[in-house]
């Protein structure tokens, strides 16, 4: 990224570039992030490309002003970090599912961030509702956060319960990411590039069995805290105490000024959902 890229992805987010890139920095830059750029995957439903490498991702987030999943939302802060000093490592995650089942590989990407003043962070802006500010990376004990309780955890090792096969070869130590008491997702410690989730991304915007194909949301942190989300006509207001308001809009019109004026969003038609047969 150029200065001329940076300075107009800061104004996309309503930040000021930080003197420095420490822990507080990146902290307001993170919640900045969140209230700003949605996470949504309407690319998948309007049959737009996805493209994980640094200009298009910049192109979407900062030019047209979109948002998107994971890849994409992570990708773009992780090269805007990078840009403004901090040192910025990858990580693939697999996502806690039911029954305690997890995702694919590479269902997650999230961020190991480096701060010039020591602080060594896990910053997640593509996850939808998580943490609102950075976690700090090596703390086991809880961290409180607007967002929930968090605590990471190490995963179950090879050959204990839950692990690998006993007598296999010891694999790279894996985190528990926890909010509220509830396991979200499995991180892995070691450095990836942004190339290495194409495959994963290629599932979740193509697959029937990925939930991004079979239903639409648009979601971002509010001011206050809360948060607001569109998925299809169902627009919902949570509030910080948790409290909900739901409203099933009119017609496509609604829906389409919603998108423009609640999320920044300019949308020529309303998505369809790929896989209307399966939708959630």
């Amino acid at each position: 990224m150029d200065d001329r890229q940076v300075d107009a992805y800061l104004r996309r987010i309503g930040a000021e570039r930080p003197a420095s890139p420490t822990g507080a920095a990146l902290r307001e830059l993170h919640v900045r992030h969140l209230r700003t750029v949605p996470f949504e995957n309407l690319s998948i439903h309007l049959g737009e490309e996805i493209v994980l490498a640094e200009e298009p991702l910049l192109d979407k987030v900062v030019d047209a002003r979109r948002g998107g999943f994971c890849y994409e939302l992570n990708g773009a802060f992780g090269a805007l970090l990078g840009a403004l000093g901090f040192e910025v490592t990858p990580l693939a995650a697999r996502v806690h599912g039911k029954e305690g089942r997890l995702g694919i590989p590479y269902d997650h990407l999230a961020l190991r961030v480096r701060s010039v003043d020591g602080g060594d962070w896990l910053a997640d802006v593509g996850f939808g509702t998580h943490s609102h500010f950075p976690l700090a990376f090596g703390e086991r004990g809880e961290q409180a956060d607007p967002g929930g309780a968090f605590v990471i955890v190490e995963a179950p090792a090879a050959g204990a319960p839950g692990g690998g096969p006993a007598g296999a070869p010891a694999p790279a130590v894996e985190l528990d990411v926890v909010r509220d008491g509830g396991p979200q997702y499995r991180l892995e410690t070691r450095p990836r590039a942004l190339g290495d989730f194409v495959a994963g991304a290629w599932w979740h915007s193509t697959s029937p069995a990925s939930h991004f194909t079979r239903s639409l949301v648009c979601s971002r942190l509010t001011e206050d805290g809360g948060r607001i989300t569109l998925s299809g006509r169902t627009l919902t207001n949570t509030a910080a105490d948790g409290t909900r308001e739901v409203r099933e809009l009119a017609c496509d019109e609604e829906a389409l000024s919603v998108y423009r004026e609640r999320f920044g969003i300019g949308l020529d038609r309303v998505p369809a959902v790929r896989n209307p047969d399966v939708a959630a």
